[in-house]
């Protein structure tokens, strides 16, 4: 056999690993090996359980989220509500004051037309009263006729005054 150089750096490689299985360097590679998969392991673990609770939250804001949707929708419907019962009775109130007023205004057409008739009637009276009493004073020419006309003129007066 032939040794030469190439036969040395392989048996020298030999006695290297063997040396290191004696020491035991393997188990320590192994230990740390199995450490960093342990590590990463729980870095996985607690990756999981912070998306769990990401996912957690981000459902509890979408519920939120959906609530104060509908609390806004409630509260729109009631302002709507509340406009609409609010113009109805604004209408119903201007309503109301526009039949109270009319009516008022027709009180006082009719106080008018009342006033208005009393009047040409105390005028027509006193003008038939007038025409009247020229007429009698004319066909009785005697004092006791014009005492008679006086006193009769006096009654017709207190009786369209009543």
């Amino acid at each position: 056999m032939h040794f030469d150089a190439s036969f040395f750096v392989a048996l020298g490689f030999v006695l290297f690993v063997l040396l290191l299985g004696y020491v035991g360097v393997h188990t320590k590679i192994a230990g740390a090996l199995d450490g960093r998969a342990k590590l990463i392991a729980d870095e996985l673990a607690q990756a999981r359980l912070l998306r769990e609770e990401a996912e957690a939250v981000l459902a509890s804001y979408q519920k939120k989220a959906g609530e104060a949707q509908a609390e806004a929708d409630s509260i729109l419907r009631v302002a709507r509500e509340e406009a609409e019962a609010l113009a109805a009775e604004s209408g119903a109130r201007m309503n109301e004051f526009v039949a109270r007023r009319t009516q008022q205004a027709e009180a006082k057409i009719a106080i008018a037309e009342s006033q208005a008739a009393h009047a040409v009637r105390a005028a027509a009276a006193d003008a038939a009263v007038l025409a009247a009493e020229t007429v009698l004073r004319a066909q009785m020419k005697d004092g006791l006729g014009g005492e008679l006309v006086q006193r009769g003129v006096g009654d017709v007066r207190k009786g369209f005054a009543n």
